[in-house]
């Protein structure tokens, strides 16, 4: 067995992705390279937060303060910080819409559930009954901010294989006779609501939206317990159908995009394979087999006594085990059927494949854009762009220009 104190030593290095130790403003040369957090999970999520701000759904003072008041010896506390931000604004947002205000009511209620959102995306204890509790949290005060706001939304229970998917449908109050349609799909750890920064965009260019927690997901994982399948062309077509039927003869059938991003990117490329009613799809970043870098982490992990593992490398292998559905040491096995090399060539749509600077995993974009054999763009956002962060944490203002100017000359 390799020396203990090394692996723990290489796998907290991989855990950072090799980024560089906490710097200052004044020492860094790129935003990228300023740390938030010394926890890399922390940093991650904290730029996320702060890039939603613009949308409206956070709050600069209030997501800088959750990171100040997270205990880091404590192992809730993540939840506590986060959770008690999302009590706070959502008591005020009660207490606004009591008294009349209105339009503060749906604002606080907005951030407050982003807050809710973000402590169960790192909330240690997954099998806890909290859990769904703080999900309807969230469902409630999200679903108070759109009858309050007037925003364009509608919540949707999309069938499933006996069940169904939770989204929302957006329709444009910009669109002209039949429009756009955009998919969006999210990633492995946020959810349907973090897309805010694609779906508000493509609004206003008067493309309508559907967004949806997929197995695996947001409320679809918490609230029903159903977890990931590579197979996701059954997750988006009835997603679609579903969209289509409620948005009937509102949808130009021949202007239907697909995006995601993070695993959600990976995943949408097995539904436009296979699914020819997508003309365009976006791939933010692209990947062509997901496991690589992934399952050597868990391999790693495996390999030392759970005793004797930190906590973080604990929640990793717990909250990869639960998303997969498969027990901790099946993992490693599991992720292996993540990879799409076999289905890639099917993909005919026009396709943007999007990567950054500051990516987790230098060359996976470049890789799948390669391997695709229909029309494609390529775009790296680079350093000057403010964008070059995984699925553009930090820069959704920038990046969200470009992605809409790209599918607008396109749908």
């Amino acid at each position: 067995m390799p020396n203990k104190e090394d692996m723990m030593q290489k796998m907290q290095k991989m855990a950072e992705g090799g980024q560089p130790e906490a710097s200052l403003v004044g020492d860094a040369e790129y935003w990228s390279e300023i740390k938030l957090s010394s926890d890399i999970l922390t940093d991650a999520v904290a730029k996320h937060v702060l890039g939603l701000v613009y949308t409206g759904m956070a709050d600069v003072g209030e997501t800088l303060q959750c990171i100040c008041d997270i205990d880091k010896f404590a192992e809730d506390g993540w939840a506590k910080s986060w959770g008690a931000m999302a009590c706070k604004l959502q008591s005020q947002a009660e207490d606004y819409e009591a008294k009349g205000h209105t339009q503060s009511a749906a604002s606080a209620y907005l951030r407050a559930s982003t807050y809710w959102r973000v402590m169960l995306m790192n909330y240690t204890d997954i099998h806890s009954p909290k859990v769904q509790e703080y999900a309807q949290s969230y469902t409630s005060c999200y679903e108070r901010y759109l009858s309050l706001s007037g925003y364009p939304g509608e919540y949707i229970e999309i069938p499933y294989e006996g069940t169904f998917l939770p989204g929302h449908i957006y329709r444009s109050p910009h669109a002209e006779g039949k429009a756009p349609l955009l998919v969006i799909t999210p990633g492995r750890d946020t959810w349907a609501e973090d897309t805010r920064w694609v779906y508000d965009e493509a609004l206003r260019r008067g493309i309508h939206c559907v967004i949806y927690d997929g197995p695996g997901q947001g409320l679809a994982l918490r609230m029903q317990g159903l977890t990931f399948r590579p197979d996701w062309e059954h997750v988006v077509t009835p997603v679609l159908d579903y969209a289509l039927s409620k948005l009937e003869g509102e949808v130009d059938p021949g202007r239907i995009g697909l995006m995601g991003m993070s695993f959600g990117g990976f995943l949408n490329t097995r539904a436009a394979a296979f699914d020819k009613r997508f003309k365009v799809m976006v791939a933010d970043p692209g990947n062509l087999a997901w496991g690589g870098q992934i399952k050597q982490r868990l391999q790693m992990i495996l390999q030392i006594p759970e005793e004797q593992r930190p906590p973080f490398m604990n929640f990793m292998l717990d909250d990869y085990a639960w998303k997969q559905g498969v027990p901790k040491e099946d993992v490693p096995a599991d992720l292996d059927r993540y990879d799409n090399s076999d289905v890639v060539g099917l993909v005919s749509c026009n396709t943007l494949v999007l990567d950054g600077a500051a990516e987790v995993q230098p060359g996976a974009a470049k890789q799948y854009f390669e391997a695709l054999q229909c029309p494609k763009k390529y775009h790296l956002f680079d350093f000057d762009s403010t964008a070059q962060c995984h699925c553009q944490t930090g820069g959704y203002a920038p990046a969200s220009e470009f992605i809409m100017n790209w599918i607008e000359e396109i749908l």
